[in-house]
């Protein structure tokens, strides 16, 4: 039961600890794609230590379960753990992580089936707005030119993705500006982005008041712009890119002295008309070992009392 609690009192700890040391620190805005796999490492870890603590206490109030979890275990194995001092209370921490663990699974289907019918309903809307040629099969094309007055851009996901950009696109973006933002597009869509943003976005929802899963959304949003811009800016280079981002957004006045929900582009436009200031090899290869390892430290936890009651 000690264990169970432990394992609860980190992921609490990190769910709340988290979101303050990564708000503080500023490497994140220079290497977004390390912040997104720190991001990833530890919400997998809180989610981890909430797992293993479930199991604990479902093990420590029911024999039928620690049979199973314990099965292939030496006797000095389950003693170690003490699992039968803390009964009652085992039980009402196991049920309750149960319910957070079935309510978090109803709200990922619950994003996924949002997800499904939002994308089913701008499908309709493409075809209906540019429908198919006579002898033009679905799906033959990725490109996709709408007829459009406000310049846009974007990348549909599914089974037959689509990159759609308008007209007033076409005729505002210059030279290599269009390739530029399709690089961006392509970027959202090789890196799967719309799995992390779909993810966060359950778990945000699911559980409002938890900060880490609140940062992880907002963060998720941020990054995942951030890092289609710097795949962006490595073939077609950052004045290029900045200059596309401005073409396409200056009408609906991001840039003005008043807020509006796009109110990262400008921050977006200023970081890539300003040095890199990227961390060196080394540092971001340390940032991803240990980000890599945040999920074995709850598996490290749980394996303490039988590693010493074996040794």
């Amino acid at each position: 039961m000690l264990v169970s609690l432990v394992l609860l009192l980190l992921g609490a700890l990190a769910a709340v600890v988290t979101p303050r040391l990564m708000a503080r620190a500023e490497w994140p805005e220079h290497e977004p794609v390390v912040a997104l796999w720190v991001w990833q490492c530890v919400v997998a870890g809180v989610l981890l230590s909430f797992a293993l603590s479930m199991t604990f206490s479902a093990a420590a109030a029911w024999q039928a379960v620690r049979g199973h979890v314990f099965a292939p275990a030496p006797h000095a194995v389950v003693e170690a753990y003490a699992l039968a001092a803390y009964g009652p209370w085992s039980a009402v921490m196991a049920v309750l992580l149960a319910l957070g663990g079935v309510w978090t699974a109803a709200m990922l289907t619950r994003e996924i089936r949002r997800v499904r019918l939002e994308r089913g309903r701008r499908r309709a809307e493409l075809l209906e707005r540019s429908p198919l040629m006579p002898g033009e099969e679905p799906g033959s094309g990725r490109l996709v030119v709408l007829e459009g007055e406000r310049p846009d851009a974007w990348w549909l996901p599914g089974t037959a993705p689509r990159l759609v950009v308008t007209t007033a696109a076409l005729g505002r973006l210059k030279g290599r500006q269009l390739d530029a933002v399709l690089a961006h597009e392509q970027g959202h869509a090789n890196a799967r982005h719309d799995w992390l943003l779909n993810c966060s976005a359950a778990l945000a929802s699911g559980f409002p008041q938890v900060p880490v899963f609140a940062a992880f959304r907002g963060e998720m949003h941020r990054l995942v712009e951030l890092a289609a811009d710097d795949t962006a800016s490595r073939r077609f280079g950052r004045l290029t890119i900045a200059l596309a981002l401005v073409e396409l957004n200056e009408d609906r006045g991001v840039f003005g002295p008043c807020p509006t929900p796009d109110a990262q582009m400008p921050l977006r436009v200023s970081r890539l008309l300003s040095p890199a200031g990227r961390l060196t090899i080394g540092r971001r290869l340390r940032l991803t070992a240990a980000a890599t390892l945040l999920p074995a430290i709850p598996l490290l936890v749980a394996f303490v009392p039988a590693l010493s009651a074996l040794g």
